[in-house]
């Protein structure tokens, strides 16, 4: 249970000590339960060039890695909100073309169920559940691949 949005940013740092170059990461969880919050604290664990802020309505932001952080990959933060909302989501997601950028970064997705699990054949899902007190509950879901292994014991 995290207490604190600085508890959600500090576990999100957590998490960007096991991502690598080709890792997509689907935060899933109600509005307003940590995710833009979880993926700040991926983007300071990676060493990322920015401030990292919702991409809301740009869809999707490249942050690049700042050697002087110790940042050696790019994150692509990608909201897909908005893309629930039209007719066609899943052409949707593949007109952004992550796919072209997925295997050298690390990607994660805020709203992405059920639309980008057919990037990879593996990824993992983090789930924020709020509640009244406004603490946290995250649930690491592996799909695939070794991530159950890199999770086990650090996470």
């Amino acid at each position: 249970m995290l207490s604190t949005v600085d508890e959600t940013r500090d576990f999100g740092r957590t998490l960007a000590g096991v991502l690598r170059a080709g890792d997509l990461v689907v935060l899933a969880g109600p509005l307003g339960a940590g995710k833009t919050a979880m993926a700040q604290g991926v983007g300071a664990g990676l060493g990322v060039r920015g401030d990292v802020t919702s991409p809301t309505f740009v869809i999707a932001r490249v942050h690049q890695p700042d050697p002087a952080r110790g940042g050696t990959l790019p994150m692509v933060h990608v909201d897909a909100y908005r893309l629930g909302n039209v007719s066609d989501p899943i052409g949707e997601v593949d007109a952004l073309d992550l796919d072209a950028t997925l295997e050298d970064s690390v990607t994660l997705v805020e709203w992405g169920e059920g639309l980008v699990e057919q990037l990879s054949d593996e990824h993992l899902e983090v789930r924020l559940e709020r509640r009244d007190d406004d603490s946290r509950v995250v649930t690491l879901t592996p799909r695939g691949g070794d991530w159950a292994t890199r999770i086990s014991g650090r996470l």
